[in-house]
């Protein structure tokens, strides 16, 4: 088995493909969409070369069907469970880079009363997709989903809280 340098990329579909039991690529790129990705971005055609790159490596299995669409289905391995199990005990701290493009807009000078009202309008459409995941079942989540559902809700409403104050001092 090839050594392997192993990114975050590679630990989300570990852990995506360890949540799902067994999974296609397609269901991993599913499940970026509706788990991680409003807070962790993967474009689609990276989760495929992650896919290919740790089953290369051993960390995860595939079989494939014989017949129809020929699907793949990929499960993980003793070394990818203990890959990922070392990767989630790492407590290594590394700084969160915010990347928005309002803030480095509005830093370089743009207008607040140009740049906030469209920033309050989408991070208030984040927090209502936030309050409907809370609604229908946040309660049941294990204690990971439900810490990261937390801090979603109260990142938008400190962005929309953010973007208020930068028109309220505007118009002073």
């Amino acid at each position: 088995m090839p050594i392997t340098r192993l990114t975050t990329a590679s630990y989300l579909v570990l852990g995506l493909v360890r949540h799902l039991g067994t999974a296609s690529p397609y269901d991993v790129k599913q499940a970026v969409a509706g788990t991680i990705g409003p807070f962790w971005a993967l474009p689609h055609a990276q989760v495929y070369v992650q896919c290919d790159k740790l089953v290369a490596a051993g960390l995860l299995a595939q079989s494939q069907e014989k017949s129809g669409r020929q699907r793949r289905t990929l499960s993980l391995t003793d070394e990818g469970h203990e890959a990922l199990t070392e990767w989630l005990h790492d407590d290594t701290f590394v700084p969160v880079e915010a990347r928005d493009l309002g803030l480095l807009k509005l830093f370089f000078g743009g207008s607040p009363e140009v740049l906030a009202p469209t920033q309050i309008n989408e991070h208030r459409r984040s927090l209502k997709g936030y309050e409907h995941l809370a609604a229908v079942g946040g309660e049941h989540l294990p204690q990971g989903p439900s810490g990261a559902l937390t801090f979603g809700l109260q990142y938008e409403r400190w962005m929309i809280q953010f973007w208020t104050d930068q028109l309220q001092k505007q118009s002073s």
